[in-house]
């Protein structure tokens, strides 16, 4: 049989192989750090007989699939453990996620920190025990009988809940078995560092109406080193928690009476307002038009554009004179009525209208996450529409935008390109036809990109920019999403060279996303010390005593006068005292003001981040802040 690997290599072998058989014969050391495989592009163990022609990708802990089946590999060592430790929880469900793993456990007493810490050294054990994972399948029935047996009646419900017919999976390791469907690594031996990291409720498939479980949180890794960088990681990504920044630095709040609607005080309106003078000014240089579309439309708007078949459950809605309205839960519908407010002609083309509109959408209580999931927030949309040859310029033009925000903040990032879903709409010439254009876009512009085959919108292929921070956490915040449906189903039109009427092509497109999450993801990467020209205080004046404050009421006034944002600290107190409480402001300058400076005419500028103090004129400051504050410099 031949065998086709990820990088185009063709190896052929006589008879029947497991995929870690083929894997050794390739490389020993890739055999020994492969987590599963990938045949025909379909996730599986490694365990798996392969005994024809197919293309086939070894996976390790560097590859997503592998550390998906290393960290769920783990999630059986941990129900494994509090079955062993506390025989009477009955196991719901345990899946891989990002950065880990969970375990959702039914037990009346819940567990304790002493607990994890005992769950943890079991969990060891289990682990120098080199257990080998063994599947097997059952029928249905089978199923039912062998969970029934064990008392586990959550795995019986999922079980019957399952199409009749369907082959019933199941992983054995020791004296445990697993409903699952796999794939999982050969034996839990490879998984030498473990660390449970939290306790919270879940409610059974995520729904209130359902019992609350118990759901154990933690990660994994191959080695204690890598374990070790995630957790001093984590322990960074604690103390910026823009939820305890946003507190400590008077920027945005959450009250009992709106949960999920973030309050923005004075100074993070500062911050979200430059943050919208930025974005203005950018899409007013790159041909953008702003409008704004009402927060509430009526049912037939929402029918038209699909959202009330398949998206009503998220929307906030209510009655009008006898009629259904719905709060927006996106701005695309409203900009489709924006462009058939007038005819159209080729020549208008390509059309690029931006709107910052407040969306509501209903997030449920256990989802909602400080600014990074609330339920309502302005998106930065825009939607352009165009002609079929217009499709790779404006992708290009959108991309350079994108890429121009993100590095003035500092921003790695990759793109990932996805392609037509299992359950799309439209004809496979749209499709190709639009692939083709994102692709030549990235390509044109040089840009790396993974392809996320069958992971598109169901209306249009996607790109996607995924951001990294300063301690290496990765967002997904810009999105380009070509749409030939929504055009269709608003029957929008524009008249063409030749006289006829033709169907435009359309742009989704986000640069920051959700201005709140935006906000929430600068304040966590900064950790909270802005750069001067997105800092709500940028300066601040400090008297040395109160000689001293008349002088330093001029120099306050003078920067005021030259809109650079600033306090002046009067109070009673030391300058010492003056200087630490500047600092935990995060003010990127504090001006000091003593008896020698107002003699001279000068300040003593002291700089937040390196702690360095120059002395200059008022005068000179002022322009060393314009500098760094001036958009077209940015």
């Amino acid at each position: 049989m031949k065998i086709t690997l990820k990088n185009g290599e063709m190896k052929e072998f006589s008879g029947s192989r497991t995929a870690l058989e083929i894997a050794d014969a390739i490389s020993p050391g890739l055999a020994r750090n492969a987590c599963a495989a990938k045949v025909n592009g379909r996730e599986a163990d490694l365990r798996t007989v392969i005994s024809e022609d197919c293309e086939l990708e070894i996976l390790t802990f560097e590859d997503e699939g592998g550390r998906a089946a290393f960290h769920h590999t783990t999630a059986h060592i941990l129900a494994q453990a509090v079955k062993r430790l506390f025989p009477e929880t009955k196991l719901a469900i345990g899946p891989s996620i990002k950065d880990g793993f969970y375990y959702d456990f039914d037990r009346e007493e819940g567990f304790s920190p002493e607990d994890l810490e005992a769950l943890e050294k079991e969990m060891k054990k289990i682990v120098k025990e080199n257990l080998e994972l063994e599947r097997f399948t059952l029928t249905r029935d089978e199923a039912v009988a062998l969970m029934k047996e064990q008392e586990e009646p959550y795995k019986v419900q999922l079980i019957e809940e399952l199409g009749e017919g369907e082959e019933i999976s199941f992983y054995r390791q020791g004296e445990y078995t697993d409903l699952c469907a796999g794939p999982h690594l050969m034996s839990t031996k490879p998984v030498k560092a473990l660390k449970l990291t939290s306790v919270a409720g879940a409610y059974w498939k995520g729904s209130e109406k359902n019992k609350m479980l118990t759901r154990i949180y933690g990660t994994s890794y191959p080695q204690a080193a890598d374990l070790e960088q995630y957790l001093q990681m984590m322990e960074e990504a604690r103390k910026r928690d823009h939820r305890k920044l946003g507190k400590e630095l008077g920027l945005f709040t959450f009250m009992e009476e709106g949960p999920g609607f973030p309050f923005f005080l004075p100074k993070g309106m500062v911050l979200k307002n430059t943050l919208i003078d930025y974005w203005r000014k950018i899409h007013t240089r790159e041909g953008y038009v702003e409008i704004s579309t009402p927060i509430m439309l009526n049912r037939s708007l929402w029918e038209t554009s699909g959202h009330w078949d398949h998206y009503k459950e998220n929307m906030y809605t209510t009655v009008i004179d006898d009629t259904d309205f719905a709060v927006k839960p996106m701005n695309c519908p409203g900009g489709m009525l924006v462009y058939k407010s007038q005819p159209r002609s080729y020549r208008d083309l390509p059309l690029r209208m931006g709107e910052l509109g407040l969306v509501h959408r209903h997030e449920k209580s256990g989802q909602l996450h400080g600014l990074m999931r609330v339920r309502c927030f302005t998106q930065d949309d825009a939607h352009i529409f165009m002609t079929q040859e217009q499709i790779t310029e404006e992708i290009k033009g959108v991309a350079r935008l994108i890429d121009q925000v993100y590095s003035l903040f500092g921003f790695k990032y990759h793109v990932e390109l996805s392609t037509r879903p299992e359950n799309s709409i439209g004809s496979d010439e749209d499709w190709e036809m639009a692939t083709d254009g994102l692709r030549k876009a990235l390509d044109e512009l040089g840009l790396d990109y993974v392809v996320n085959e069958g992971d598109g919108a169901f209306y249009g292929p996607k790109i996607d920019f995924h951001l990294e921070d300063s301690i290496g956490r990765t967002w997904q915040c810009g999105t380009i999403q070509l749409d030939f449906q929504l055009p269709m189903r608003f029957e929008a039109e524009y008249m063409g060279a030749d006289g006829e009427k033709h169907r435009p092509i359309m742009i989704h497109r986000v640069v920051f996303g959700s201005i709140e999450r935006f906000i929430g993801i600068l304040t966590e990467h900064f950790a909270g010390k802005f750069p001067v020209w997105l800092s709500p205080v940028q300066a601040k004046v400090l008297p040395i005593s109160d000689k001293n404050s008349r002088y330093a009421g001029e120099i306050y006034q003078k920067l005021l006068k030259n809109q650079i944002r600033c306090e002046c600290d009067t109070r009673a107190e030391k300058i010492g005292y003056k200087i630490r409480e500047a600092q935990l402001e995060k003010v990127p300058y504090m001006l000091i003001a003593g008896g020698k400076e107002e003699e001279e005419g000068t300040v003593s500028v002291r700089y937040r981040d390196s702690g360095e103090t120059v002395v200059m004129t008022p005068d000179q400051f002022v322009e060393m802040v314009r500098k760094e504050t001036e958009f077209d410099r940015l």
